[in-house]
């Protein structure tokens, strides 16, 4: 029926214009608290977005970052622990030459270096390095000893071997060998005494005695008698 039709038409577009109004009239304006609030929670979320990806980015980084000081610290370590190997096989090589390359000075038995460590409390490590080339392929054979030098309130005081063992009649420590050695043993310091020299005493199986003296100073160091 076309008056049916007509109405429904009509009914259809006033249901349409009313929500229309509806919605336009109950919309959030562009200023109003609303609209605002929402647009806050929209940039809110953005930012929180990009702050969650930039702190990602961070700790990669700051991962990457110790990972490459930790990898430089080591490399960094290892270059100067062979350096330091470098710098000993070189020092040895020189000592070698000057004892028996083809130009070395002939030299009997002596004291090349003296080399003082710290251990616990009074304890003091020392390593002597003996040489001789004068007689090839003869055995140089002794015992040696050490004395010291030192003050203690004021006062000059000398040890001796017995002394820096503390033990009576302490024997020497034995020696043996064709070109070099190095002989190594244990010395005690009395509380309160300030080193300032020490001296190696070499006595042969035959023949005199040998003494070589280093102040404190350079027995720490390691110096040797040619420096």
């Amino acid at each position: 029926m076309p008056g049916w039709g007509v109405a429904a038409a009509l009914l259809v577009a006033g249901l349409l214009i009313g929500a229309g109004a509806t919605w336009w009239l109950t919309r959030p304006e562009a200023g109003s608290p609303q609209a605002r609030i929402a647009q806050a929670e929209q940039r809110l979320k953005a930012q929180q977005t990009v702050v969650a990806e930039l702190q990602q980015r961070v700790a990669t980084l700051t991962r990457s970052d110790q990972i490459s000081r930790d990898a430089n610290r080591d490399l960094q370590g290892a270059i100067a622990d062979r350096d330091e190997e470098i710098a000993g096989l070189r020092a040895d090589v020189a000592f070698y030459e000057r004892l028996v390359g083809a130009t070395a000075q002939r030299r009997g038995l002596s004291v090349h270096a003296l080399k003082l460590q710290a251990q616990d409390g009074p304890v003091w490590h020392f390593t002597s390095t003996l040489t001789q080339n004068l007689n090839r392929g003869a055995i140089s054979d002794g015992v040696l000893t050490l004395t010291l030098e030192g003050t203690r309130d004021g006062k000059l005081q000398k040890l001796a071997w017995n002394d820096l063992r503390q033990q009576a009649s302490a024997p020497g420590v034995v020696y043996s060998f064709k070109y070099f050695q190095q002989v190594e043993g244990d010395i005690f310091l009395p509380a309160g005494l300030t080193p300032v020299k020490v001296s190696v005493r070499l006595q042969p199986r035959s023949g005199a005695p040998i003494e070589q003296s280093f102040t404190w100073a350079d027995a720490l160091r390691g110096q040797t008698v040619a420096e």
